[in-house]
């Protein structure tokens, strides 16, 4: 078996945490250094975080969560953002390439404008695109937290307004998850739950 199946069988999500543990912001940036090499659509990089450690916003954070307790005991909260308008910045993400003659002034322009064109007064795909970019970035969070010795949760039970609020967050950025981080309370684990056979939800054509 190999690391990485290894990593993947081993990978829960945690359900209450050891009270107390912290994470330094230094491990968490070397974590999300990794993370973003996830992909997304045109390399446009949708996702953004917002990671809670204050104990005092995170009890603020718990309350927009309808009070579950996890919030609590984790070592943070992350809360995973999609930019709906991650697509303007097309000119600087290609920039670079342009700048170094991987791309031809008229590839440059070519690419930036066929980026405008599809996403421009598209809000149903602003916002599908920061979604799911921002759900593989997500996932790999989660897989290179495990790898380093760390639990989490992604979330879905939250009030997204509330916690826009809280955080005083840009109408253009949409709460798509939030993943509590820590280590797990292995006395209070649970049966892994149940796992479909692979017939039942992939098909062959």
């Amino acid at each position: 078996m190999s690391a990485f199946t290894e990593l993947v069988q081993q990978r829960r999500s945690a359900m209450n945490f050891i009270e107390g543990v912290a994470i330094s912001r230094e491990e968490l940036e070397e974590m999300f250094l990794l993370s973003r090499l996830a992909p997304s659509a045109f390399n446009l990089q949708h996702t953004h975080y917002a990671v809670v450690t204050d104990e005092k916003l995170k009890e603020q954070i718990r309350e927009d969560a309808n009070g579950q307790y996890k919030v609590h005991t984790a070592s943070a909260v992350i809360v995973v953002l999609g930019d709906k308008k991650a697509y303007l910045q097309a000119p600087e993400i290609y920039g670079g390439l342009k700048m170094l003659g991987a791309m031809s002034e008229a590839e440059f322009n070519e690419t930036v404008d066929s980026i405008n064109n599809m996403y421009e007064g598209n809000d149903g795909l602003q916002r599908d695109e920061a979604i799911r970019s921002a759900s593989l970035s997500a996932m790999q969070f989660m897989l290179i937290a495990k790898d380093r010795g760390w639990d989490t949760c992604p979330m879905i039970g939250f009030d997204a307004e509330a916690v826009k609020k809280t955080l005083n967050l840009e109408d253009h950025l949409v709460p798509v998850m939030l993943i509590t981080i820590g280590k797990d309370n292995q006395h209070k684990i649970r049966p892994r739950g149940y796992r479909k056979p692979v017939n039942e939800f992939v098909e062959f054509y």
